[in-house]
């Protein structure tokens, strides 16, 4: 017998299983995020170890309610702090959350139910608890830099099983 054909009309494999970070388009690439808002958080370094913390206080253009930057075109000349991800950046930086579907792609991993490509609902991110809607404590203009180390808080880093 040869080899199995792919039946006509047989779904295909979805790009982030068939195609590299590198190969995605600008649509694949932004549709990846699956609005949690984990990587808008405050994150505190420890200057001995290296050791990065996540705090429940969001940047200056996080909207806690949608999870999502209220000015993403201009991020960047809004906040110039702001990492933007691309390939390069997704493979070096040691903070992106557990449950980052760049992260598991570029992992190799599957996507969790609950990411908005798999489920075909935006919401499932939220309703799963995953995002940071609920959880903030407030932006980082509410707070003194000062406060900043009594907001850390380890569930950015955790996976949804870990919580």
């Amino acid at each position: 017998m040869g080899s199995p054909k792919a039946r006509p009309g047989a779904a295909a494999e979805p790009f982030w299983r068939s195609k590299s970070l590198e190969a995605m388009t600008p649509a694949e690439w932004e549709s990846l995020c699956d609005g949690c808002g984990r990587c808008c958080l405050i994150k505190l370094e420890d200057e001995d170890t290296g050791e990065v913390h996540h705090t429940d206080i969001g940047c200056t253009l996080l909207d806690g309610v949608g999870c999502r930057c209220r000015d993403y075109a201009r991020r960047q000349k809004r906040v110039p702090d702001c990492v933007r991800l691309t390939p390069e950046a997704v493979r070096s930086i040691p903070w992106l959350p557990p449950t980052c579907a760049y992260r598991l792609v570029r992992d190799g991993q599957p996507l969790f139910p609950w990411h908005p490509l798999v489920s075909g609902r935006a919401a499932s991110v939220h309703e799963a608890g995953i995002s940071v809607r609920g959880r903030l404590a407030g932006n980082e203009e509410e707070f003194l830099e000062e406060e900043y180390p009594e907001r850390i808080v380890d569930w950015p880093g955790l996976r949804p099983e870990e919580e």
